[in-house]
C-alpha cells in the first residue's frame, strides 16, 4: 500500500480501485483503537494519557523531520494518519507509567528506522511499531517491564493531573507502585494457573500490564469493527488466535501443572491486540487468503513458543517481525497459478499426442 499524491498519475494497467482511501482507513483504525485506549487511560490514569500523547508526538515529529530532510511534501503525507496510528499502537504496547523519553524515543525509532529508511508508507519490510518495541525492550528492559497495578482515573489511589505529569517527567513509576506480576507471569515464574488472574479481570483489563493490551473486551470490540468494515482480512486473526489456542490446549492436556490453558494465552498479554491491529498491517502481510492464514498461524505458534520456552514472557513483537521477514517467501510459495502456467510461471507442458492422431 503506497501513498498517492495528486501530481502522480498511474502509468500502467491494470489498476485495482478500493472504496477507502488511506486516510479513511487510518481513521477507522483509530476509531477501533479508541475503546482500548480509553480503557487504558481510565485504568492507569494521567500518566497513561501522557504516554499516548508522547508516543504520537514522537512519531509525527519524526515523520515531519524525515520528510523535510528528503524534501518531500509534508501536508499530504502527515495528513494520511499513518504516523498517528503507529504512535498509538506503540503507546498501547508500553508500560502505562513510562518515563517521558521512552515513548518519544520509541516513536522516533519506529518512523525513522522502521518506515522512512525503507522509503515511507507501504515500503517498509517490518512492522514499525513492533520494531520499536523490540528495540526498547532490548535496550531498556527495566523501564519496559515496570508494570503498575491499575489505579482508575479519579479514584483516591490514582495520581492527580500534576502528580501524573511529575511521574512521567520524573522518570516513570515510583517504586512503591510497581508490580511485576502481570497476567503472563505464571508462564515464567510458576504459580497456580487456575487461581491466577480471574478471567473477568483479564477480560475487563483490571490487571497489571501494558497500557492498551489488558482489556480483552475493548480490543475485541475494536477488532470486530475492523473485520466488519473489511479493513482487515479475517484469516489472520482467526489463524493466529486459533493456532495459539490449539497449542495451549494441547500442552495443557499433556501437563496442566506446567502449561496453562488457552484462555490465559488469549486474554492475557498482546495476543488480541496483535491479531487485529498489528499482524493485519497489509504492508508486511501476504496478499493471498492462504498466505494470510499461514502468516497468522506462524505468528500464533511463535507467540506460544516464546511465551513458554523463550526468555521473554511476551513474544508478540518478535513473532510479528519474524513472520514479516517470511512474507516474501510465503507469497512466493502460495501465489495463484495463472491460467495455462505452472506456479513457477512456466507454461504448462503440452500433452503427448495419441497414436494415430
Amino acid at each position: 500500500m503506497t501513498s498517492w499524491t495528486p501530481n502522480r498519475s498511474p502509468v500502467a494497467a491494470p489498476h485495482v480501485h478500493g472504496r477507502s482511501t488511506i486516510p479513511q482507513v487510518m481513521r477507522t483504525v483509530l476509531l477501533a483503537l479508541l475503546p482500548a485506549t480509553a480503557t487504558g487511560v481510565w485504568l492507569f490514569g494521567w500518566p497513561a494519557l501522557a504516554t499516548v500523547v508522547l508516543a504520537i508526538t514522537g512519531c509525527v515529529a519524526a515523520e515531519a523531520a524525515a520528510l523535510a530532510i528528503g524534501k518531500r511534501p509534508l501536508h499530504h503525507t502527515l495528513a494520511d494518519g499513518s504516523a498517528v496510528v503507529t504512535g498509538l499502537i506503540l503507546a498501547l504496547c508500553l508500560p502505562p507509567w513510562a518515563p517521558w523519553w521512552l515513548p518519544l524515543l520509541g516513536g522516533a525509532f519506529a518512523i525513522v528506522v522502521g518506515k522512512q529508511v525503507f522509503g515511507g508508507l507501504g515500503q517498509n519490510v517490518l512492522n514499525p511499531a513492533m520494531l520499536a518495541r523490540v528495540a526498547l525492550l532490548v535496550s531498556f528492559p527495566l523501564e519496559m517491564t515496570a508494570w503498575v497495578a491499575p489505579q482508575p482515573l479519579f479514584s483516591p489511589a490514582a495520581p492527580g493531573l500534576l502528580d501524573g505529569l511529575a511521574i512521567t517527567l520524573g522518570g516513570g513509576a515510583v517504586p512503591d507502585a510497581v508490580s511485576a506480576a502481570t497476567a503472563l507471569a505464571p508462564l515464567k515464574h510458576g504459580g497456580d494457573f487456575a487461581a491466577g488472574e480471574a478471567l473477568l479481570a483479564l477480560a475487563l483489563g483490571t490487571v497489571p500490564g501494558s497500557l492498551g493490551e489488558t482489556s480483552a473486551l475493548a480490543l475485541l470490540a475494536g477488532g470486530a469493527l475492523l473485520v466488519a468494515r473489511r479493513i482487515v482480512p479475517w484469516q489472520i486473526p482467526a489463524a493466529l488466535l486459533g493456532t495459539l489456542a490449539l497449542l495451549a490446549a494441547l500442552f495443557n492436556q499433556i501437563d496442566p501443572a506446567h502449561y496453562p490453558g488457552p484462555l490465559l494465552h488469549l486474554l492475557g498479554g498482546s495476543a488480541i491486540l496483535c491479531a487485529f491491529f498489528i499482524a493485519t498491517d497489509p504492508v508486511g502481510a501476504p496478499v493471498t487468503p492462504l498466505g494470510r492464514a499461514i502468516f497468522g498461524a506462524g505468528i500464533g505458534a511463535l507467540i506460544y513458543v516464546i511465551r513458554t520456552w523463550g526468555g521473554y514472557p511476551e513474544g508478540v513483537a518478535f513473532a510479528v517481525l519474524l513472520m514479516n521477514a517470511a512474507t516474501p517467501l510465503i507469497d512466493r510459495l502460495v501465489r495463484p497459478r495463472r491460467y495455462g502456467r505452472l506456479r513457477t510461471g512456466n507454461p504448462l507442458p503440452l500433452a503427448p499426442k495419441e497414436d494415430g492422431r
